[in-house]
Parts: structure tokens; C-alpha cells; sequence
């Protein structure tokens, strides 16, 4: 908070519904936090210790609350690798672009939510197999990177990728030019309103789905907040 840019805290601006009524796209990718692990297993004692670089110390509770959600006390270690990044890329980047979409469309803007999960095949090589579509993947689309002659990449992308990046620069290019990203010939994307509608970017095809991670968002922000508020209120009462 800076005074001029931001003039208070993101989540009062967003709690007022404080923001400009500009239309808004935001959304993620269906493996946010693939890049961050590497074809390793793990345990539920390591997800705890890589949580707490995340969350603040006073979170301990809350750390260990999100461990049992999302990994239980079992140790299926591949398992617990998947649950894993599931969880960072809900914490680090899915909740707050689900948080920025609610906050906005409270306000009256145009909002536009996307799940994209196609993960480009000249980077499935370098990574793990467990990695589905990782943070960033769908810039390369975006940007029509599969068209750039001097880029070594365009060798390995199919003809598919290439429809897929054709698709998603006209969503973005009518965006930035109308501010929506519908036009003639794309499957239509509506408006994140009530209904929480977003367009899930697949491989070959694009699909309205509704309440992206619902569940999962609703956990995070709702009911282990309310759980851990409530035993901190116990240890209070104790002493």
C-alpha cells in the first residue's frame, strides 16, 4: 500500500467492492502447482514443511488443518505428491483469482473466468509425467508462440496446439478490443455472474462449466478459517 496506486489494503478494496467497473478476465491453470516439485514422492510431514514457507507461523493450526483436507494421515506418497501441488496452486493461485473474480463482479464489472488445461507438448518432455498444465502454460498460446518462425518450438507443435493458440488469441485479442472475448466463430463465454460460469480451454474443444473449485475455495476461505478461529477462541479461553 503505497498511498497512490493502492490507497488501502487489496482485501478491503475488494471487501468494499472499491475497484473500477472495468471489464476483467483472470483465470488459472488446471495444475497450478506442478513447478513446484520434482518427480519425487513425499509424505505428509514434508507437505508440512514446504507449507510453512507459505503460510505465516500463527497459521500452524490452519497448516495443519489444510494438511488433513487435502492429504489425510495415509501414505501413498505418489498420492500425497498429487494432493500436494494441489494444494500450493489452490493457496498461491487459484483462491486469490477466484477471490479477484468475486470481488470485481460484486462491483458491477464485466468479469470473464477461465480454466485452461492444455499443456504445450515441446514442455511435456522437460517435465515430470504427474504434471498436467502448469503455471504460465497458456501464454505460449496467448502469444501464438507455435507461429514464431525463428522459435524451435513451432517444429513440435501439432496442429491441434495451433487451432488451440488461433481460438485463444482471438478470446484475448477481442477482449483487449471490445472488452469481450466473444466473436464469430468461438464457443460463447459468458459473464461470471451468480451462476459462477467460467470456460474450461481443453485440448480441442471449449466448455462452460460452473463453480470452479467451489468446493475447495469454499474450504479455504470459509470452513477451515471459521475451524481454526474457533479453536484459537478454545486456547483463549483456557489460559
Amino acid at each position: 500500500v503505497d498511498g497512490h496506486f493502492l490507497q488501502k489494503p487489496v482485501d478491503e478494496l475488494f471487501r468494499n467492492s472499491e475497484l473500477l467497473t472495468l471489464p476483467f478476465m483472470t483465470g488459472v491453470n488446471n495444475d497450478e502447482g506442478g513447478w513446484l516439485i520434482g518427480n519425487v514422492s513425499v509424505n505428509a510431514k514434508s507437505i508440512s514443511t514446504w507449507l510453512a514457507h507459505f503460510l505465516q507461523p500463527e497459521n500452524a493450526h490452519f497448516k495443519k488443518l489444510v494438511v488433513e483436507e487435502y492429504v489425510g494421515t495415509g501414505e501413498d506418497r505418489l498420492k500425497n505428491r498429487e494432493s500436494f501441488t494441489q494444494v500450493l496452486g489452490d493457496l498461491m493461485f487459484v483462491v486469490p483469482a477466484i477471490k479477484a473474480a468475486n470481488a470485481h463482479r460484486d462491483a458491477g464489472a464485466p468479469v470473464y473466468l477461465y480454466e485452461y488445461q492444455h499443456p504445450p507438448k515441446f514442455l511435456q518432455d522437460k517435465r515430470p509425467s504427474f504434471v498436467k498444465s502448469d503455471h504460465g502454460d497458456e501464454i505460449f498460446m496467448v502469444f501464438g508462440f507455435s507461429f514464431y518462425p525463428i522459435l524451435v518450438i513451432r517444429d513440435v507443435c501439432s496442429e491441434e496446439e495451433e487451432q488451440l493458440s488461433r481460438t485463444m488469441m482471438s478470446y484475448w485479442g477481442n477482449f483487449a478490443y471490445t472488452g469481450s472475448p466473444n466473436g464469430r466463430g468461438l464457443v460463447h463465454w459468458p459473464k461470471y455472474g451468480a451462476k459462477e460460469e467460467y470456460l474450461e480451454i481443453r485440448s480441442t474443444e471449449q466448455v462452460v462449466s460452473q463453480g470452479l473449485k467451489k468446493d475447495r475455495f469454499a474450504l479455504l476461505t470459509q470452513t477451515l478459517p471459521e475451524t481454526h478461529g474457533q479453536t484459537t477462541d478454545k486456547e483463549h479461553s483456557e489460559l
